[in-house]
């Protein structure tokens, strides 16, 4: 299966960039990065990245949500959890366990925005430093703000995603 991405202007309310996702007859709408779509992603700019990415794996956070129904790989998130955005790192884009020294950003969020992740493989086979990291697809802000170059999904609507995702598929993001 292929989910396709794709920029519409600007979010209801006039909040974020919006956008699109289709696959197998079902769709939903979406948050973008607030650097809109961009073909040369970079560490920084806010932009989702334009390309086709592999769906890699699920986490959720098992104290405020439901684990997610899919046959993708998935795991809980911890407190300790963490991704290396650090370019100069040899971890970059890469989980980490916290603390950690170089600079990351936490999983175990208080806004609740990873309370449910879908992991691309963006930047990751091989990684490049400086090429974004992090890029994932999650829930949007209650404010429905644009993301800093993820792909945001409503709870109802990624649930339904993950439900019809299995490994093989991919995320392609056209701008």
């Amino acid at each position: 299966m292929d989910i396709i991405v794709s920029a519409n202007g600007l979010a209801p309310g006039g909040h974020g960039v919006g956008g699109q996702a289709v696959w197998d007859g079902d769709g939903a709408a979406v948050i973008l990065g607030r650097g809109g779509i961009l073909a040369d992603k970079r560490e920084g700019d806010g932009a989702t990245p334009a390309g086709r990415f592999p769906l890699r794996r699920v986490y959720w956070r098992a104290d405020r949500v439901a684990e997610p129904v899919t046959a993708l790989p998935k795991q809980a998130i911890r407190p300790q959890d963490g991704w290396c955005d650090d370019p100069a790192d040899p971890a970059y884009n890469r989980p980490v366990a916290l603390p950690y020294p170089a600079r990351h950003e936490k999983l175990w969020r208080d806004d609740g925005v990873y309370d449910l992740i879908l992991v691309i493989g963006h930047n990751d086979d091989p990684v490049v430093p400086g090429a974004g990291s992090a890029v994932f697809v999650h829930l949007t802000r209650p404010e429905r703000a644009p993301t800093e170059g993820c792909v945001a999904f409503d709870e109802a609507d990624l649930r339904r995603l993950l439900a019809a995702a299995a490994p093989g598929d991919f995320l392609t993001v056209v701008g």
